[in-house]
């Protein structure tokens, strides 16, 4: 990773895993020249870990030269040691357990401008280890010379095992599968929530129209914030520590990320969840628009949030008085299902079976584009892309060649 353009001249990834380097550093006992006298390790530039990345990639070539039988025997070997983490014991019934591998110790690099990437992800002990069984199951050995953290009997929570991880503070855990009983439940549960918000949706578009012109501002900017939740599938967005990347939702818009165009035209580009770019062009009711502006009045400036008088948690308590559970949350998954089921019904009966695949996967794109579902850019794409740009325009030559090959070949004549 040290030799990955992208990280290494990021300096902010520089300062966060040079510091960690040096705390680890000290804590083996320093660092030694070759005569094993101590040295003080002070500037990043001046470090040289292409060893390091030499052995690695020798290790990277020989698994990629190995034999068809080599890879086979290798893969065989994977499996026979992950088998016994693969499935549990559920209420009974044998469920597929999801992601059960602990992270290798690495080097953070977050989404998009991470205030801490760079930083060493530590190993995670057996020791940092909850584990969540039945009461009457076994407790699963741990690594020898080690304990757990702890063993629990939850019976409310749906994870089987949980840890800290050192950089950001977050609990990671293991879950089931995604095609297990339990996490189909939880899906048939979201949909179902969905489906409720119907019979209260007219009700509260009535409101939050109604609310935008209400006199308290309060009021307003959570109508407005509803409405545009509601009709364009923003996120709410939460309040972020500056430990965290700056992402933002619908209420921690800023204002630069919002451009008025007269007469009711509203831009928006802000990173939202996961550092994905959201941008949208959009026409907006008259009055959303007026409040908009009147939000984003001196002496407001950049930096500041259109909505200051609001905050997910209060936009939410409000939205539950309309239905139990009700969070803005729910607007997208019952935006997204309405689009897709629309789409669906304009479906044509008839035609094969890659015509329907083909409507169904437009029908899907619509509610992608609708809820800004985006892959982010790999740091190789430039790169990429510009060789098969290459490649691209070489192509009329190799045919030109292709032909020439052919004709001389059917004359039996050289070129």
């Amino acid at each position: 990773m040290l030799n990955s353009t992208h990280n290494v001249e990021n300096p902010i990834f520089q300062k966060n895993f040079f510091n960690d380097f040096q705390a680890i550093i000290k804590k083996t006992g320093g660092a030694k020249d070759p005569q094993g006298k101590p040295i003080q390790i002070k500037e990043f530039s001046k470090c040289d870990f292409r060893t390091i990345f030499e052995h690695y990639e020798k290790l990277r070539a020989e698994k990629k030269a190995m034999s068809a039988a080599e890879k086979k025997a290798a893969k065989a070997e994977k499996d026979a040691a992950e088998a016994p983490y693969m499935y549990c014991m559920w209420d009974g019934r044998k469920q597929k357990v999801g992601n059960f591998r602990v992270e290798p110790p690495a080097l953070f690099r977050g989404r998009g401008e991470h205030p801490k990437t760079g930083t060493v992800k530590t190993r995670v002990m057996p020791e940092q280890i909850t584990i969540n069984i039945g009461k009457d199951a076994p407790v699963p050995a741990p690594p020898e010379g080690h304990r757990w953290k702890e063993v629990r009997h939850d019976q409310e929570g749906t994870w089987l095992a949980m840890w800290q991880e050192n950089v950001n503070g977050n609990y990671k855990y293991v879950m089931l599968a995604a095609n297990s009983d339990v996490k189909g439940q939880s899906d048939y549960k979201k949909f179902e929530k969905a489906r409720e918000l119907k019979k209260h949706i007219d009700r509260i578009r009535k409101d939050y129209k109604k609310g935008l012109k209400d006199e308290l501002m309060v009021n307003r900017q959570r109508a407005t914030a509803v409405y545009l939740i509601d009709q364009f599938a923003l996120r709410a967005g939460n309040e972020k520590g500056e430990d965290e990347a700056d992402t933002v939702g619908c209420c921690s818009l800023k204002f630069e990320h919002v451009t008025l165009k007269p007469p009711n035209t509203v831009v928006f580009d802000f990173l939202g969840k996961d550092s994905i770019r959201y941008y949208d062009e959009v026409e907006v009711d008259p009055q959303v628009f007026k409040n908009l502006k009147i939000f984003k009045k001196p002496p407001k400036k950049e930096g500041d949030e259109i909505f200051d008088r609001l905050t997910t948690s209060a936009l939410n308590k409000h939205l539950s008085s309309y239905m139990p559970g009700l969070t803005a949350k729910v607007f997208r998954t019952y935006n997204a299902s309405y689009t897709m089921a629309t789409l669906l019904k304009k479906m044509s009966a008839t035609g094969t079976t890659p015509e329907k695949v083909k409507q169904y996967n437009d029908a899907n794109r619509e509610v992608a584009i609708l809820c800004n579902h985006k892959r982010t850019v790999a740091a190789g794409h430039a790169d990429q892309m510009e060789k098969l740009s290459d490649r691209v325009s070489k192509q009329p030559f190799i045919t030109s060649y292709l032909i020439l090959d052919q004709l001389a070949i059917s004359r039996k004549q050289p070129i």
